[in-house]
Parts: C-alpha cells; sequence; structure tokens
C-alpha cells in the first residue's frame, strides 16, 4: 500500500510548547502566550503544540500558573487552530506510570478543556504502555497521534521502525510522528523511514526534529522529497539550537514549489514580531549552551529539552563546570540501561543518574534513584537491550524484573486519590484531582496558593561590567534567629536582588554521626523518627531533585538521635539531615 504524497506541506508550529521548553526551561507563562496564540490562530497552521510534556509541570512548580486554566485560555485564542499535546502514554504528563483509571480521566479532562490532537509516545517505544491512552483519545473523538521515539543504537534500525509505524496505524492511528527528540536523523535515513513508512501504510507521517546538531534543516528537505505530510517548527526567535527548525524559514522555503504550505509570510512577520517582544523578556533564562550548535549531540544523543533543564539543574548544584563529565557518562548509563531513547521521562531517568555518577565522589551506582531502580526492574516497560546481569545486580540486587505491562501491576487509584484530596482540602474543581495524583509531592501547595512564581533572571549584559568582587552567588543569612538560605539572582548598583529564599533548617558544621545531603534538592519524605534503630543502607528520606526521587541511605548500624529537616524543606549540598549514632 502506497500513500499519495500530499501537495502541501501542512506545518505543526512548537512555540507554545517545545520551542519554550528547550531554550527557556518551559518558564513561558500564560499571560505571554495569550496575545500569542491569537495572532497564531490566523496563520493557518496543521496545529499549535500548547500543552503537555513538561508544561503541565513547571506551571505548577515554577510559575505558580494553573495548567488546565491554561488550557481553557488558549482554547478560547485558537479558534480555528487545533490544539496539540504531547502525551506521554501511560506517564500522562508525569515520570512514572498511572492506573488505567487516571489514565482514562485524565484523556477525557484535556479533551474536554481544548486538547484537539494527542500525541502519544513512550519513552521505549513500548506499545503496550500506549494502548490505554490511545483507546481513551480515540473514545473522545480525537485525533490520535502515535509516535515513534527516533534514536540511533546498535540496537535500532529503520526496519524497526516501519514495523512500529505499522502496529501503530493498525491500532487506528490517525497520523504518525517521527519524534527525533535529540535531532539525531540523518537526511537519508529520514527519506528512508518516510518513505519506508508511506509504502507500507496509508498514512499521513509528521516528521519533528531538533536542530541541536545542526542538521535538522537539511532533514526537513529530505523529508519533504521523501513525501512527509507535516513538519514541527518554531517561530523564529525560539528556535535553532535545542529547539526546532524557524517556521518562517520552511514556510519560506516551499513557497512556489508543488509542496507549498500556503500560509502567508506576513502573517506569520505579525507572530515572529510578537515572539520577539517575548525573547527579550526571558532573555535572562537563555543559555549559549542551548542556543548554539553542538554536534557533540550526535555522542550523547541528549534532547533539546533534556539540555537546557540539565544546564539549569547542574547550575542548582553548582556544578556547571562539570558538565562535559556528565555529557562524557550519559552514554555510558544508556549503554547500561539497555540503549533507552532519551526522551522524557527516560532522559531524566539517565540524565539524572549520569549527573550522580558525577558528583557523588565519582562512584558510579553509589548513589541510585528510585527511577533507576523501577526502570531496572521493568516498572517503566521493556529496554530495547537487556539489561546485564552485573548492572543488574549492582541497582537491585537479586531482585527479578517484571515481564508483563507494568500497568497490570497497578490498582485502580483515582477514587482513592480523590478522597485524599478532599479530605486535605485541596479540591476547588475537577481538574484540581488529577493535578495533585500528577504532582503529589508538590502540587498541595500549589492547590493551596502558597506557591510563588520564580523571579524571572534578568538578561545578563552583552558588554563586561565590573567585577563584583568575591560575592557569592549563595548564602546564610539570619533573621531573628532563623537561619535562611538566600540565592543572589544579580547585582546592580547598591541593590542586590534574591530569590528562593527559604528556612535554612539543617546545619552544615561537623556533626558526629551526621548524614548529609549529597545534592540540592527538597525533601519529599522523612522515612523514620527519632530513636528508632535503622541498618546501613536503610532509606532514612527522599530528596526530589532533577525531578527525581533521591534516597539518601544511613551509612552505619545504629538509632536515629537527631533529624533536621521536614518534608518540603529546600537543602543544599552538604547540609546535615539527621543524625544516626
Amino acid at each position: 500500500m502506497c500513500a499519495a504524497i500530499s501537495r502541501k506541506v501542512l506545518i505543526t508550529d512548537t512555540t507554545l510548547r517545545d520551542a519554550h521548553q528547550s531554550l527557556i526551561a518551559t518558564r513561558l507563562r500564560t499571560e505571554d502566550m495569550i496575545p500569542l496564540a491569537r495572532e497564531i490562530d490566523t496563520c493557518g497552521f496543521f496545529s499549535a503544540e500548547a500543552w503537555g510534556g513538561a508544561t503541565f509541570d513547571t506551571c505548577i512548580r515554577f510559575l505558580n500558573d494553573d495548567p488546565w486554566d491554561r488550557l481553557r485560555a488558549l482554547k478560547a485564542e485558537l479558534k480555528h487552530t487545533p490544539i496539540q499535546m504531547l502525551l506521554r502514554g501511560q506517564n500522562l504528563v508525569g515520570y512514572r506510570h498511572y492506573s488505567d483509571d487516571v489514565v482514562d480521566r485524565f484523556v477525557d479532562a484535556s479533551y474536554r478543556n481544548g486538547v484537539d490532537i494527542f500525541r502519544v509516545f513512550d519513552a521505549l517505544n513500548d506499545i503496550r504502555n500506549m494502548k490505554r491512552s490511545m483507546e481513551q483519545v480515540k473514545k473522545a473523538g480525537a485525533h490520535l497521534q502515535g509516535t515513534i521515539s527516533y534514536t540511533t543504537s546498535p540496537v535500532h534500525s529503520t526496519g524497526m521502525f516501519i514495523e512500529m509505524a505499522k502496529e501503530l496505524a493498525a491500532l487506528d492511528c490517525d497520523s504518525i510522528c517521527i519524534k527525533d527528540m535529540a535531532g539525531l536523523i540523518m537526511p537519508e535515513a529520514a527519506r528512508e523511514l518516510i518513505s519506508g513508512i508511506k509504502k507500507a501504510v496509508d498514512i499521513r507521517v509528521c516528521l519533528h526534529s531538533h536542530s541541536t546538531s545542526g542538521i535538522a534543516p537539511m532533514s526537513y528537505q529530505a523529508a519533504i522529497e521523501a513525501g512527509v505530510d507535516i513538519l514541527d517548527t518554531a517561530m523564529s526567535p525560539f528556535s535553532m539550537g535545542t529547539s526546532q527548525p524557524p517556521t518562517e524559514s520552511v514556510v519560506a522555503s516551499l513557497v512556489g514549489t508543488p509542496r507549498d504550505s500556503g500560509i502567508d509570510l506576513l502573517k506569520l512577520r505579525t507572530v515572529r514580531n510578537i515572539c520577539v517582544q517575548i525573547r527579550e523578556k526571558y532573555g535572562g533564562l537563555l543559555n549559549p549552551i542551548s542556543e548554539r550548535v553542538d554536534s557533540n549531540v550526535l555522542i550523547y544523543q541528549l534532547p533539546g529539552g533534556m539540555i537546557s533543564n540539565l544546564v539549569s539543574q547542574l547550575e542548582e548544584q553548582d556544578a556547571l563546570n562539570r558538565l562535559d563529565e556528565v555529557f562524557a557518562e550519559i552514554p555510558r548509563v544508556r549503554k547500561d540501561l539497555g540503549y533507552p531513547p532519551l526522551v522524557t521521562p527516560t532522559s531524566q531517568i539517565v540524565g539524572t543518574q549520569a549527573v550522580l555518577n558525577v558528583l557523588v565522589n565519582g562512584q558510579r551506582y553509589a548513589n541510585v534513584t528510585k527511577e533507576v531502580k523501577d526502570y531496572v526492574r521493568g516498572l517503566y516497560g521493556r529496554s530495547p537491550a537487556p539489561v546485564s546481569d552485573e548492572i543488574r545486580r549492582k541497582i537491585i540486587g537479586d531482585e527479578v524484573p517484571i515481564e508483563c505491562r507494568p500497568a497490570d501491576l497497578l490498582e485502580p487509584s483515582y477514587e482513592r486519590l480523590k478522597a485524599e484530596a478532599e479530605k486535605a482540602g485541596l479540591i476547588r474543581k475537577e481538574e484540581d484531582i488529577l493535578t495533585y495524583i500528577m504532582y503529589p509531592a508538590i502540587a498541595p501547595s500549589f492547590l493551596k496558593g502558597e506557591r510563588q512564581p520564580e523571579v524571572l533572571p534578568k538578561k545578563q549584559p552583552t558588554t563586561p561590567q565590573p567585577a563584583a568582587g568575591s560575592l557569592p552567588d549563595q548564602m546564610e543569612v539570619e533573621v531573628d534567629g532563623e537561619v535562611f538560605s538566600v540565592r543572589i539572582v544579580s547585582v546592580g548598583g547598591n541593590k542586590v536582588q534574591v530569590e528562593n529564599v527559604a528556612p535554612q533548617k539543617a546545619p552544615r558544621g561537623d556533626i558526629v554521626g551526621g548524614i548529609r545531603s549529597n545534592i540540592q534538592g527538597m525533601v519529599l519524605q522523612v522515612m523514620v523518627n527519632r530513636g528508632v534503630p535503622v541498618k546501613k543502607g536503610d532509606t532514612l528520606l527522599v530528596l526530589e531533585a532533577m525531578k527525581m526521587e533521591n534516597p539518601i541511605h544511613s551509612s552505619v548500624d545504629g538509632t536515629v538521635t537527631e533529624i533536621f529537616v521536614d518534608t518540603g524543606d529546600v537543602v543544599q549540598t552538604g547540609d546535615v539531615l539527621l543524625v544516626v549514632q
């Protein structure tokens, strides 16, 4: 079967989602999206990718911005342009699998609130993890775009991806996306894969790539020649680097050809001008590492959004100088874990473990996140290649990994968690239940109105400024006997602007038996009480750092005599969390 080549290349613009996720760590706020969406709606795009991915997380974690309110506000502006979201299969918009009843409710709520097209993927290309959400998308009556997470490795091939496309088409997908999250697809590979899929099944094919390696524009041209139906692009002020190729350039390249998109360049100019203003406002979040072409991505295979987040995370740990070490460690961890494609959540799983392997005394797997353990247990799905016995034993000991679909092990949880959230007084609207279920650690403070939007950092001057002496970027300040941890954002004249002011409860001096934090993060759960005996290796508490759960273990047999932190506290590297003697 051979699908006819569309005479018109369709464009999905990613400015409202993946573009700012890739370049400014998903920090674009709803207030700035609304006038932009209003103009985007006039352009005639196939869709506007505007929701899902990391937007849900950052809305409540950093922006104090309700993601459901955002979706409804965007729907009110995008009257003629379908809203597209990125859905992580059984992970939805989180970093773990949710029970089937939660998946059903989330997809239904997303559709009712404004999502028209669901791009559904699984980080491991395990279709078992995609089926439930795909079924719900079709049941709702929305457009289902099944997704191939493209990568290269000794165990991935064009033939394998074509077979996956055939399986997705058989599951009633309306279109198929080749999601090249790291910008790895070469022009000839794009040509071969797209033409192969279109020979095998009669379905629209979309190519999504990133310009990280500098190759994406060439691969897009090859895709056009091979008959691709849809291309993902971003408005030029938020394009290139770790983002997508520019919308205006792709549209202009098609003018006068048989595959002309039909989009008016003058209308794009109006959208572009708004984007220029927005970029200026968020300029302090733009990092040269995310903006430049980096051919090393062909080696370490990091997706665009992960690079900007990784830079941000290493800055939080005061370890940006070790970025190259982390980049070198990532392919080693990926190989250890059976070559997973690096896309959320596996990109965070692999990336965070690589950071820990570098930062924690340089000892690989001395500190293993809960997510890596669950991955090796099979709780994220089937890895592309088997994890070696040596690595498995190092991470989970003698445990036997599961073979079934991971969600089959999950009991229905929606009603139980709904009652839990209602009892805590967190629910004002139905969607708040889903917000709580997605992020139980941070949603309560958001839903109670206790979180504050982070301060936008000032754009760094392009000309050299007088040195600020030895002023640190973080310090501790005592106010009325209470110690606060203060991060300095900028210094100008006699004013010092600060952010993230939080009580610093954990001491930093030498304390006999003190268990220190080896990373900056938030206390997610304290597992012990004072007076409780513990064994060496027991989990004492769990920190959330870099969106992953990091258990802190006892280094000795003994008794817990002091606990200096509570759930929700932010701690720094080196803080004494508790004492075991």
